[in-house]
Formats: C-alpha cells, structure tokens, sequence
C-alpha cells in the first residue's frame, strides 16, 4: 500500500494478489454521496471507451456529481491504460447491505474497487487461510467456523477512496489463487454503501 498510484503496477507481480494506492477522502463527493444518499436509487452500469466519463444523469443534480463522473472517469482511464483494454466495464453499486458477506475469490483477471462511502472491502492474507475451505469446501458452515480463518487471522479492510486492484483466478498463471475478500457488514449510520467496480474488456 502507498501513497501513490505507482502502488498499483505491483499487481503485475507474481506473488502479489492486492494492491492499494492509499487516497485522501474526496470531501466534494463525500458530501454529494452523503446528503443525496437517499435517491441514489440502485447506482448504475456502463462501459467506456478512453477519455470517456460515466453520465451520471439519473443520479440527483447537485454539487459534487461532477467530482464523481470525473474521478469515476480518471479511474477507468488509468485501469484501460494498466490492462491495455479498448473498454473498461463499470458498475456503481449502491448497496444497503454486504453483496458477498463470506470469504471468496472473484473469477475475473484483475478487478478495481473504490468505496467511496461506507465500510471498505475487508480481505485475508494466504497465511491466515485454507483455502480449500473457500466456498463448498466450508460445507455450509459460516468462515468464522469453517477452518478458512484461524484465530489469529488478521481481517484487513481497504479504506474509503483508497482505490484497489484485486487479481482474481483467471488472471494468467493465477489459477487456484487470487487475493481472498469478501464485502464488509455497513453500519446503519453508513447505509447506503457506494462502491465503483471497474473491469476490463476485450
């Protein structure tokens, strides 16, 4: 995890399953998302193309939505140019409760995230899991019992607006692995959760 966006290029390494360019609080969206957290309605999906930004026209017209569109825009952008995509797929998930609550692994190559409100993504290193507990392996039974997380496994989250590259199972030479996560449980005065994920397209 840095500071910088270079964090980002590590991905690419063989041994690295998650990297995290570290970003202050945007305040401008942080309040557009919060006093419109009403009527954000269920967010949206679209796919760019480069130099494009999402129309956000069915979200409420007030200040801060441009910051939105244009830094939703500027992340596509950097994730085409990191992957060389023509299209970047999006998707703006406004959630009022956790999507994925158990511990798993995307099939996807590599995948962007940014919570831009409410809790981050939370996810494990290798050494504090068994893998072979990860979905029907834990039979049913909940990660906290399963065998996939040990007691002294650390949960890691990734903070809001810090944006996060996750290597999935179908990235190349990636098979039986990708970073383990899964998303958080959102506090009431949290709700709703707004998160971009970004994937790329061939």
């Amino acid at each position: 995890m840095a500071s910088s966006p270079a964090a980002l290029i590590d991905i690419f390494q063989p041994d690295v399953q998650l990297a995290v360019w570290q970003r202050p609080i945007d305040q401008a969206i942080a309040g557009y998302l919060g006093t419109n957290r009403l009527h954000l309605g269920r967010g949206l999906r679209s796919s760019l193309t480069a130099d494009e930004c999402p129309d956000l026209v069915d979200l409420p017209a007030s200040p801060g939505r441009d910051a939105l569109a244009e830094d939703m825009g500027r992340l596509a952008e950097l994730l085409r140019d990191l992957l060389d995509c023509p299209r970047i797929g999006l998707r703006l998930e406004v959630i009022d409760k956790a999507m994925c609550p158990r511990f798993h692994v995307d099939r996807v190559g590599i995948r962007l995230l940014c919570t831009y409100r409410g809790p981050g993504t939370e996810w494990i290193a290798d050494t504090g899991a068994d893998r072979t507990k990860l979905g029907s392996g834990a039979s049913g039974w909940p990660d906290e019992v399963s065998g996939l997380i040990g007691a002294d496994t650390r949960i890691e989250s990734v903070a809001s607006f810090s944006v996060a590259l996750l290597k999935g199972s179908l990235w190349q030479g990636n098979g039986g692995r990708g970073v383990i996560h899964r998303s958080p449980a959102i506090p009431v005065d949290a709700l709703p959760r707004v998160v971009l994920a970004l994937d790329g397209m061939w």
